[in-house]
Parts: structure tokens; C-alpha cells; sequence
């Protein structure tokens, strides 16, 4: 390239770089009015749209969680009542047997077949209510509990702890760890002071 080519190339690349910083103060066409009240509306509302949509999706989720949990607790009043009845029958069972008068020497073979066929019945019915999530539990010798036990009677007792269940006239009745019928018992009490520990236990359900 010649001298001259040279000198004409700079002073065309001082014009470019004059207008370029040029360019840099010069004021920017500022947005009207009436487009930054439009993007201002359209912003408000896609948030309303957007609140509106959070909003039913909760209601949509609140409204299945009472229809599952009215369901599940008609379906576990159901299966309560009809295990309450079934606990019923098997307590009516233990009675009979225990209401057999006791085995004796010469006893006639079909009282023998009779007491044994009933005790044979009564372990299959409770093994078939266990299966199924019916528990029944014995509490004699455990301390008293509200939630549990039903006290009717209170007896001097001195070779177990005072407030502690002496006798169970019925046993505590569960289904799937939540009580169904709580046991009937005489809770024990020390011979000296006439009462025991904790009086409050008479007072279950009042």
C-alpha cells in the first residue's frame, strides 16, 4: 500500500472511532407512555393470573384430602362398629367357658368333647381376629392406664404396687394398635393409707 493509501486508511479509522464516541452521548429514544403502562398491565396481570392459579390448585388439593380423609373415617367407623360386635361375641364365648363347671374324674365323654371343642373354637376365633388386626391383651399385673383400663373396684393388695392392676375382669380390646374396648379391672392398693396413689383413676371418661 502506498504512503497515501496509508494516510487515507487512518484518517477513515479516526472518523469511525470520533463517531463511535460520538454515538455514546447521544440521548436513546425513551420508551412512550403508553408502552410502559401496557407492560405495567400485562405484568399485573399474569401475577393475578399466576395467584389465581396457586390459589385453585390448593383448593383442588384441600378439597381431595377431605373427600380421601371423609372416606377413610366412614370406612373405619364401619370396621370399628362391626369389630366392636365381633368382640362382643368373643367375650361372649369366654364366658361360656368359663362358666363350664370344672373338669372332674368320671366326667361323661361329651362334657370332655364339649369343653374341649369349645376351647378349640375359641383359639381359632381369636386367631382369626389377630389375622385381621384384633388384639386382646390381659393387663393383670401392669400399671393402670386410662387410655387402657376401665377401673371399677379398688382391693388391698401387698405383694403388687399400689395403682397397679390387680385384677382384669375383661381384657383390653385393639384394633390395629387403637383400643376398641378397654379392659374392666380392680386396681390394687396398699394396705396402710386406704387408697391408692393416684384416686383420678375412678375418674376415666368423666
Amino acid at each position: 500500500m502506498t504512503a497515501k493509501g496509508e494516510h487515507a486508511k487512518a484518517e477513515f479509522d479516526t472518523d469511525a472511532r470520533r463517531e463511535q464516541e460520538l454515538n455514546r452521548f447521544e440521548p436513546k429514544a425513551e420508551a412512550q407512555p403508553s408502552d410502559v403502562l401496557a407492560v405495567a398491565t400485562l405484568t399485573a396481570e399474569l401475577a393475578d393470573m399466576r395467584d389465581r392459579w396457586v390459589r385453585s390448585e390448593a383448593e383442588i388439593a384441600n378439597v381431595r384430602s377431605r373427600a380421601k380423609r371423609d372416606i377413610d373415617e366412614t370406612r373405619s367407623f364401619a370396621v370399628q362398629k362391626f369389630a366392636g360386635d365381633v368382640v362382643e361375641a368373643a367375650e361372649n364365648l369366654r364366658r361360656g367357658l368359663t362358666n363350664l363347671p370344672p373338669a372332674m374324674p368320671g366326667e361323661p365323654e361329651s362334657m370332655i368333647g364339649l369343653r374341649a371343642g369349645l376351647v378349640e373354637i375359641e383359639r381359632g376365633f381369636v386367631g382369626l381376629l389377630e389375622r385381621n388386626g384384633i388384639r386382646r391383651e390381659d393387663p393383670t399385673g401392669s400399671a393402670f392406664s386410662p387410655d387402657l383400663h376401665q377401673a371399677i373396684g379398688e382391693r388391698e393388695a401387698d405383694n403388687q404396687p399400689s395403682g397397679s392392676v390387680l385384677q382384669s375382669l375383661s381384657p383390653v380390646w385393639t384394633l390395629n394398635g387403637r383400643l376398641l374396648r378397654p379392659a374392666m379391672v380392680i386396681v390394687a392398693r396398699s394396705p396402710i393409707g386406704g387408697q391408692t396413689d393416684d384416686p383420678s383413676i375412678f375418674n376415666r371418661g368423666e
